[in-house]
């Protein structure tokens, strides 16, 4: 894998297959303490939530024209956060940051925060060289996540006024 072999585009319908394939993957679960959602469910949240919701940016991560995984950022009331979910082929190659990075070059909301797993240490530790920084944590059901967030770099921020001199 060279690093040009890692791009992104937008998602079309068919991606939602690998998706949900790497949503049950049962070490990727261990990781994320996310629950898994059975496959209509897991369809329709992603046809009317994610890429029926203009809001969102969504891209796939594509690795040699083979489906990697996803990268999401979405509004949760005032604050913009952003996720991503890779295949577990994928992992520890340097493709997810290569794909973290590209998506920070399109998704130019800040701040931007993401909140993974505690425990998920690969996780955290690849939000953190893309400047992320820990701010505290939340609890999702009984686990604890890291809070981390991404500020303001440059430019404004949406729904910020310019900064005046």
């Amino acid at each position: 894998m060279t690093e040009d072999s890692v791009r992104l585009r937008d998602v079309v319908e068919a991606d939602l297959e690998a998706f949900l394939v790497y949503e049950h993957e049962p070490e990727a679960l261990r990781r994320s303490r996310f629950t898994p959602r059975p496959r209509d469910a897991f369809m329709r949240h992603w046809k009317e939530r994610i890429l029926g919701d203009a809001t969102c940016l969504v891209q796939a991560v594509v690795v040699d024209d083979e489906v990697a995984g996803n990268v999401v950022a979405w509004w949760e009331g005032d604050r913009r956060f952003i996720g991503y979910w890779l295949g577990r082929p994928y992992w520890a190659r340097g493709i997810g940051g290569r794909a973290l990075g590209l998506f920070l070059g399109i998704e130019q909301n800040r701040p931007l925060y993401a909140d993974p797993f505690t425990e998920n240490t690969a996780s955290v530790r690849l939000l953190e060289k893309h400047g992320f920084r820990h701010t505290g944590t939340v609890r999702h059901g009984e686990d604890e996540h890291a809070l981390l967030v991404l500020e303001k770099t440059g430019g404004t921020a949406r729904d910020e006024p310019p900064e005046r001199p």
